[in-house]
């Protein structure tokens, strides 16, 4: 097993550092190194072709899936445009106020919705403001991405992550307002005073074109009305449904793709839907189900597992420092493979010192911040970071890997210290038995919720 270990981690090593160099298409060497790991797994023994499919997040690709169809019909109604020219005259298309406006949209957005889909529903527009006003995309679109992720983190269905460790940890939609919102507040102001630093030179361009914007009306954008009106309403369904798709037994992938089947069917019932299906970013999809893959490799070869291993090693010494440990390298890791398997990988280790009867709710917190503010630190580090970068790649001014480190990263630092001050100062706080479950009540169902929960992301 030392050989599958280490062949793994070579195999997933050559791949993200080819990806970084970005002398190859994403896809084109993720897809490669997906095949590679599974041919290695087959000779060493250690992953085979049917857990490589089941290490593949179906709920994840369906839910890109379902919602980037609903967002292509919506395409063709004109209503980005719609509301790419009325954002750009509520702020008359300066940059930063662009950035603070959009960007507080996403936020919203991403406090009651998955992170993938506010980013899918808010680029488009993005792309429609920037190219009217002949401004630079890139503050803009990495202000929504980062802050996207940084908002989920604050509620219990905002990212996928949150979800896994609050049906393993005991924790209710409340424990997330009390404990997780209030640094999510702190965290977005400094995202936001970050960007403007770091993006000084790009807030300070005129935008071209205010006049003959200001005179335009938005309400001539709207070319198919009848269209709009039912994508608008297939969009409220869709939001009612994530919001109890727990209590009806519905997973998120299966809300988006009911969604997306009901627009085709009132839409396009009788003609063929392949132009709408041209405008699905399907390289996207090969991408996540790629890199799922490769990460399955190196869980399979025990690589995850001795990390996870590692970072609560002295839990039992120092529960505060072992918490300062664990949402550092969650952030780091998950920079460098997507959150969810390292949660996976997390889960039970914690869930293990939990059953001995330590109190562990610091870590489960710990690994809520490491894995949500972690995800900013590079382009692969969580989906709508993907969706981004590849809809930047639309504009003049596509988001590269230095481009992306240039903000992301700097993000991602500045909201993992603010998350570990917070962590160490209310330590207590962060540790207090939870408003979801007692801890005795906890004891006796989190290992069934772990399995649950692991099953349902496979």
């Amino acid at each position: 097993m030392n050989y599958a270990l280490w062949i793994s981690v070579a195999i997933f090593a050559v791949t993200f550092g080819l990806i970084i160099a970005e002398k190859l298409h994403r896809t084109v060497i993720a897809l490669f190194g997906a095949i590679l790991m599974i041919v290695a797994g087959i000779i060493f023994g250690f992953y085979s072709p049917e857990e490589a499919m089941q290490s593949i997040d179906f709920n994840t690709i369906g839910l890109l899936l379902g919602m980037m169809t609903i967002v292509a019909i919506m395409e063709t109604t004109g209503a980005f445009q719609y509301l790419g020219i009325l954002s750009a005259k509520k702020t008359k298309g300066n940059p930063w106020l662009l950035v603070i406006a959009l960007g507080t949209v996403t936020t919203l957005l991403s406090l009651v919705l998955d992170n993938v889909t506010t980013i899918i529903l808010i680029v488009p527009i993005t792309i429609v403001v920037t190219k009217m006003l002949k401004i630079n995309p890139t503050p803009i679109l990495m202000a929504e991405a980062l802050l996207s992720d940084t908002g989920g983190v604050a509620t219990l269905v905002g990212d996928p992550p949150n979800i896994m460790i609050g049906s393993a940890a005991g924790f209710s939609f409340n424990d997330f307002l009390i404990h997780s919102l209030p640094v999510v507040l702190v965290a977005w102001f400094a995202t936001l005073f970050t960007l403007k630093v770091v993006y000084r030179k790009e807030m300070k361009e005129k935008p071209q074109n205010i006049d003959k914007l200001m005179k335009m009306d938005e309400k001539e954008a709207i070319t198919d009305r009848r269209t709009l009106n039912i994508i608008i309403g297939v969009l409220i369904l869709v939001v009612g449904l994530f919001f109890i798709h727990n209590k009806i037994g519905l997973e998120p992938s299966m809300v988006a793709l009911i969604g997306a089947a009901i627009a085709l069917i009132l839409v396009s019932p009788k003609k063929d839907p392949q132009k709408i299906f041209e405008k699905l970013e399907l390289s996207v999809l090969v991408f996540f189900a790629a890199l799922f893959v490769i990460v399955g490799g190196l869980e399979n070869s025990g690589a995850l597992d001795i990390v996870a291993q590692y970072l609560v090693s002295g839990a039992d010494s120092n529960i505060v420092l072992t918490a300062v440990i664990v949402l550092w390298m969650s952030a780091i890791l998950s920079a460098l493979v997507d959150n969810i398997p390292f949660t996976v990988a997390m889960i039970p280790v914690i869930a293990a010192l939990q059953a001995k009867g330590l109190d562990v709710n610091i870590l489960w917190w710990a690994l809520v911040f490491g894995v949500g503010f972690g995800g900013n630190g590079s382009p692969i580090g969580s989906t709508a970071n993907v969706i981004v970068v590849s809809k930047s790649e639309q504009t003049d001014a596509p988001i590269t890997l230095k481009g992306w480190l240039k903000g992301g990263t700097s993000v991602m630092l500045v909201t993992c210290i603010i998350a570990t001050i917070l962590i160490v100062t209310f330590s207590d706080f962060f540790n207090k038995t939870t408003v979801g479950q007692t801890m005795s009540e906890n004891h006796g169902s989190v290992q069934e919720n772990v399995s649950e929960e692991m099953l349902k992301k496979e």
